[in-house]
């Protein structure tokens, strides 16, 4: 691997810890305003707002512009939700200000990818970034539950500014502003990212036109662009796995707060620790196929998102903690080495139909739109009163559902189009080599 790659993946690191951090923080503010219980599960899909609503132009600018450029100015963003958070926002909007940091982020943390390494090293690499995000989640959660906890709390509370009031009184509010010291430091380390000196590609310009819309005139070629990967025999595949995963995981992250708290009687802190062991497995299956899996073979992993959902379903069996954390280790690791080959996939046919940063754009704009339409399912049902056990098995059989049917659609692609898959497999074996 190259030198810059490492860079990438300590600024990704740091980056992602402070953002799940900020989760379990974010929760806790919501509980001490007592807001309705549909608000904290409201959290995932408003984080997922932006992505949705600006895939057209982030995916586009970070193909315009210096990807570590992209990358530090996304951050400057999250760290302006956090201080509108602090100073009494609604968390809730607060929240979704991060997660336009985060939209702007993706496109360039992932498109560098392609413009840096080989075709031949991108499993290798999402296994390492992929690894390094659920590392993140693991410390993140842990950290936002310890920042929360009375002893740490106490601590940060009771440190005191001359002359300046802080205004801090809740262990949430102290919880953020050492979260906000976390975005400055991925911010710094965006700064040491290499330039690629790949091509980069310009935003439209018409100077008969405002800069509305010259934006706008994007949206044409992000639908374009959406038609296209869906359209690939090998794309649509690695997307529809990738989006339902992540439209899942994204929301699992808080259904197993509450799960927590239903099934063993766990505080936000104590459940934050369940999510850690979840992304425990999941870097554990990550690294496993970075090791073992080849970009050519990426589908063969499929059904285990059957055998994954399946599991999520057999959570509502469980009642003793030292049967949890095995069980959600090998669930984790079930989903790790299910999404690193097919996102290395998708990457890989999304480069070569329309760029990195584009494509990565797409890959956004669909699973999160599948988070934000699961997560605002969820907080309505919630609001109605679905318990956390109904909501896990919905998940799961939803889960285990579709990834049978893309199985399915997977089977019949390679029946009724053997050449047109041949050709693609030819081509990415050639760029493997």
């Amino acid at each position: 691997m190259k030198r810059g790659f490492y860079t990438i993946m300590v600024a990704q690191f740091v980056s992602s810890l402070a953002d799940n951090a900020l989760f379990v923080a974010a929760v806790e503010l919501l509980k001490n305003r007592a807001c309705p219980e549909w608000q904290p599960a409201a959290l995932v899909p408003m984080f997922a707002l932006f992505y949705v609503v600006l895939a057209p132009f982030v995916g586009a600018y970070a193909d315009a512009r210096p990807k570590g450029e992209v990358m530090f100015s996304s951050n400057a963003i999250k760290v302006v939700g956090c201080f509108l958070m602090l100073f009494g926002l609604q968390p809730l909007l607060a929240y979704a200000v991060v997660g336009l940091g985060a939209a702007a982020y993706s496109p360039a943390k992932y498109g560098i990818l392609t413009e840096l390494l080989p075709p031949s090293q991108l499993v290798k690499a999402n296994g390492w970034i992929e690894g390094l995000t659920i590392a993140s989640i693991i410390l993140g959660v842990m950290l936002g539950g310890q920042l929360l906890s009375a002893g740490v709390s106490s601590r940060l509370l009771s440190w005191d500014l001359p002359i300046i009031d802080t205004g801090l009184t809740t262990p949430a509010q102290a919880a953020v502003v050492i979260i906000v010291l976390l975005y400055g430091v991925a911010a710094w380390l965006n700064t040491l990212i290499p330039v690629t000196h790949v091509a980069l590609r310009a935003l439209p310009h018409d100077p008969q036109k405002n800069r509305l819309q010259n934006l706008w005139s994007l949206a044409p070629d992000f639908i374009a662009c959406n038609r296209l990967l869906w359209r690939d025999k090998l794309g649509q595949i690695s997307l529809a796995t990738t989006t339902l995963f992540w439209g899942v995981s994204g929301n699992l992250r808080y259904i197993v707060l509450a799960w927590g708290a239903a099934a063993l009687s766990y505080t936000t802190s104590q459940s934050s620790s369940l999510v850690g062991v979840v992304a425990v497995g999941t870097a554990i299956g990550a690294v496993l196929a970075s090791l073992k899996m080849k970009l050519a073979h990426a589908t063969r992993v499929i059904p285990l998102g059957i055998a994954m959902g399946l599991m999520v379903v057999g959570m509502n069996l469980i009642r003793d903690v030292w049967i949890v954390a095995p069980f959600l280790v090998l669930l984790g690791g079930l989903g790790g080495f299910l999404v690193v080959p097919m996102n290395a996939l998708l990457q890989h046919r999304g480069a070569v139909l329309m760029g990195g940063g584009r494509s990565i754009a797409v890959q956004n704009f669909n699973e999160q739109a599948c988070i934000l339409a699961l997560g605002g399912l969820y907080a309505l049902f919630t609001g109605l009163g679905l318990s956390a056990f109904e909501a896990l098995t919905g998940f799961g059989m939803l889960v285990a559902l579709m990834m049978w049917w893309i199985k399915r659609w997977h089977d019949a692609n390679v029946l009724n189009y053997p050449q047109d898959i041949e050709q693609l497999l030819k081509e990415t074996c050639q760029h493997e080599e």
